[in-house]
C-alpha cells in the first residue's frame, strides 16, 4: 500500500527507471564482453570467421525465437518476478562462456544465453507500463536503451582484462555483476505502484491520472489475436528488422572489422569500440527528449514518432554509406560513429510506440517486434562472414545503409496514434 500523501510526489518511480537503466546496461555489457573478446577467441579456439558467425547466430536466433515467450512470461508473472529471474539465468551463462572449448561448445552456450536474455527487454517495457508517464515515455526509453549502449563501454575494460588474464575470466568477472541486479530488483521493484511501500498517494496520484488508473491485473491473460492483428505491430517489426540487421553489425563485427579491414591494434579496438557505444547513448537520448518535445509542442503522437524515426534512419544511412568511401582508418571510424548514433535515435522512439499502442500488453506487442527484429540481426550475424569472403568488408556496410534507407520509409507509415482494440 502506498504512504500517507506528503506535501510533494515520492520519487519511487524514478528509482524504478534507475533500476531498469542498470539491468540494459547488464544486458549489452555482457554482449561486448562476447564481441570484445572474439579475436582473442578466434586465435585461442582456432575457429574460422564462418564458425564464429555461427556461434554469434546461435544467441540472435534463439534471442529471437524466445521473444514472445519472454514478453509473455512477464505478463503472466509480472515483472518482478520475471526480471529477476532471467538476469539471473543469463547472468550464470554469462559466466559459462569461460568454459565453452570449440565451436560445438559456444554455440550451445550462447543458444541458451539467448533464451534467457531474450525476455529482458519486452519485460522491462512491460515493467515501465503503469510507472512511466505517457509524456515521459520517449525520455523513459531514449535512457534505458542509452544505458543499454553504454553497457559497451566496458570494452576497454575486457580489453584489459583480455591483456592480463586471458579472454576467459571477463565473462566469469562480468557474470556476477548480473547476479547482483537481480537480487537488488527483486527487492524494490513491485509490479504496480499501489503495491510500493515508497509511494506516497501524491506519486499515485500523479501515475494514475497520467495513465488512466490502476492497469490489469498480473496474471490476466494476454489478447494474441488482437495484438497480431494490428497493422502497427506490423509496421514496426518490419523496421525493426532493417534496425537490428545494423545493430548486429556493431555489437558482433565492428571490433573484428576495426582489427581486420582497418588495421588497428587490439588496445585500439577497445578503446574506439567503447567510444562508439558512448556515441550511440548520446542517439537513444537524443531521441528520447526529440520525441517527447515533439509531442508536447503538437500533441500529436504520430508526428512525434514518425519524424524523429525517418531522422534517426537518414543519418544511419548517409553515415554508413560514407565510412565505406574513406581510405583514412580514422576517419571510417568517426563515420561510423555518426551512423551508430543515428540509428539509435530510433531505438527510444520504437520501443515508446509499443507503450503508446498497447498498454498494459506492451510487453507482449514489444515481444513480437523485437523477435522479427532478431531474426534480422541473426541473418547479421551469420551471413556477414560470408559477404565478406565474396565481396570484402564494404559489401555489410553498403547493405546495412540500404535497410536504413528502407527503415525510413516504412517509419513514414507508422501511426502510434492507432491503438490496438483491446474492447
Amino acid at each position: 500500500m502506498p504512504a500517507p500523501s506528503g506535501s510533494r510526489p515520492t520519487h519511487a518511480r524514478h528509482i524504478v527507471l534507475a533500476l531498469t537503466v542498470a539491468a540494459y546496461f547488464i544486458t549489452y555489457m555482457d554482449r561486448v564482453v562476447f564481441s570484445s573478446a572474439a579475436p582473442d577467441m578466434r586465435k585461442d579456439l582456432g575457429l574460422s570467421l564462418v564458425q564464429m558467425g555461427a556461434i554469434l547466430g546461435a544467441f540472435r536466433y534463439s534471442y529471437a525465437i524466445f521473444q514472445v515467450p519472454g514478453g509473455w512470461l512477464g505478463d503472466w508473472i509480472g515483472p518482478r518476478r520475471a526480471l529477476a529471474l532471467i538476469v539471473g539465468w543469463w547472468s550464470v551463462l554469462t559466466s559459462l562462456t569461460s568454459v565453452g572449448w570449440n565451436a560445438a561448445s559456444l554455440i550451445v552456450i550462447r543458444f541458451v544465453f539467448g533464451m534467457g536474455e531474450a525476455g529482458a527487454f519486452p519485460i522491462a517495457t512491460r515493467s515501465l507500463s503503469r510507472w512511466v508517464l505517457p509524456s515521459e515515455r520517449g525520455f523513459a526509453q531514449g535512457i534505458t536503451h542509452a544505458g543499454s549502449r553504454l553497457g559497451g563501454t566496458v570494452a576497454p575494460v575486457v580489453a584489459f582484462l583480455i591483456l592480463r588474464y586471458g579472454w576467459r575470466m571477463p565473462f566469469w568477472a562480468f557474470g556476477v555483476v548480473g547476479l547482483v541486479w537481480s537480487a537488488v530488483w527483486f527487492s524494490y521493484y513491485r509490479d504496480t505502484p499501489e503495491q510500493h511501500h515508497g509511494v506516497n498517494a501524491a506519486e499515485l496520484e500523479k501515475i494514475h491520472s497520467a495513465t488512466g488508473g490502476p492497469g490489469k491485473p498480473v496474471g490476466s491473460s494476454v489478447p494474441w489475436g488482437r495484438i497480431l492483428k494490428s497493422p502497427v505491430v506490423w509496421q514496426i517489426s518490419a523496421m525493426y528488422v532493417c534496425y537490428q540487421y545494423s545493430l548486429a553489425w556493431y555489437t558482433d563485427w565492428f571490433p573484428t572489422y576495426l582489427t581486420e579491414a582497418r588495421g588497428f591494434s587490439a588496445h585500439d579496438r577497445g578503446t574506439f569500440t567503447g567510444l562508439s557505444w558512448i556515441a550511440a547513448a548520446i542517439g537513444n537520448l537524443s531521441g528520447g527528449w526529440l520525441t517527447d518535445l515533439v509531442l508536447r509542442v503538437t500533441g500529436d503522437v504520430k508526428r512525434a514518432r514518425r519524424l524523429v524515426g525517418i531522422l534517426g534512419f537518414v543519418i544511419a544511412a548517409m553515415g554508413i554509406y560514407s565510412s565505406t568511401l574513406t581510405h583514412d582508418p580514422r576517419t571510417c571510424v568517426y563515420l561510423n560513429w555518426i551512423a551508430f548514433a543515428g540509428l539509435e535515435v530510433t531505438v527510444s522512439v520504437s520501443w515508446a510506440i509499443p507503450l503508446d499502442i498497447a498498454g498494459d500488453y506492451a510487453g507482449s506487442a514489444a515481444a513480437v517486434m523485437n523477435c522479427c527484429g532478431n531474426l534480422g540481426g541473426g541473418l547479421s550475424s551469420q551471413f556477414v562472414p560470408y559477404m565478406v569472403k565474396a565481396s570484402g568488408w564494404n559489401m555489410p556496410l553498403l547493405v546495412a545503409a540500404s535497410l536504413s534507407v528502407v527503415g525510413a520509409l516504412i517509419y513514414s507509415k507508422v501511426d502510434a496514434s492507432r491503438r490496438v482494440a483491446f474492447g
